[in-house]
């Protein structure tokens, strides 16, 4: 039997998840959640087997959920969900530990199929992310915000989002001195010059929550 956590901020997706995967005779939906620190402590309480984990999150938001999730001692597979293209974040989700990246316009086979194969140990590669990772051996045909580690693509995000640094900090629950270092980073990184032009950056290639 597949133990199956979901972590979703809108009750009804929660909802028609735990619908559709109890009907699966090999699934047992063991619990649902709203938000990253629920999803936490269930996992770390209930270890599912497998985590399909909303990418927009509120407050700490999918990510940084995910690279809390990966060092965690149960090691639980994670399954990203999320109303984004893959084009947007598959790659970057498969690098922070995901084991699959599903999109909610995805059919709910796709969805069960991917939880299936996870829950074999095999990552879930979709024929379009297929497409993308490959284009991925050309490295001069990555984004500036693709060349970022994790967490710099993560304070971007927050960025983008208008939190300050003293908010991302306890967000991330880093010190604002890291969280300075990082943004300085950004700039570099990036060749930009202000935040405003990180915020701009970060909407104009669709890479921010428009959630609290």
């Amino acid at each position: 039997m597949i133990r199956v956590l979901i972590v979703d901020d809108h009750p009804i997706v929660r909802k028609g998840l735990r619908s559709e995967l109890s009907s699966q005779s090999d699934m047992q939906v063991v619990a649902d959640a709203a938000n990253g620190d629920e999803a936490l402590a269930l996992a770390r309480e209930l270890k599912p087997d497998i985590i399909v984990l909303d990418l927009s999150l509120p407050g700490k938001g999918g990510l940084e959920i995910l690279r809390q999730l990966r060092d965690e001692a149960s090691k639980p597979k994670v399954l990203m969900l999320s109303v984004y293209p893959e084009k947007q974040y598959a790659v970057r989700c498969l690098k922070s530990g995901a084991w699959g990246y599903i999109t909610k316009s995805s059919a709910s086979e796709e969805l069960v199929a991917a939880i299936r194969k996870v829950a074999e140990g095999k990552k879930y590669v979709s024929e379009q992310l297929g497409e993308i990772l490959a284009s991925e051996i050309d490295a001069k045909k990555l984004s500036a915000h693709e060349r970022l580690s994790a967490r710099e693509f993560e304070i971007l995000r927050l960025i983008g989002r208008g939190k300050s640094i003293s908010e991302i900090a306890e967000l991330l629950s880093l010190s604002v001195s890291t969280v300075s270092t990082h943004r300085l980073h950004l700039l570099s990184k990036m060749q930009l010059e202000t935040t405003a032009q990180l915020i701009r950056y970060a909407i104009e290639h669709d890479l921010i929550d428009h959630v609290d």
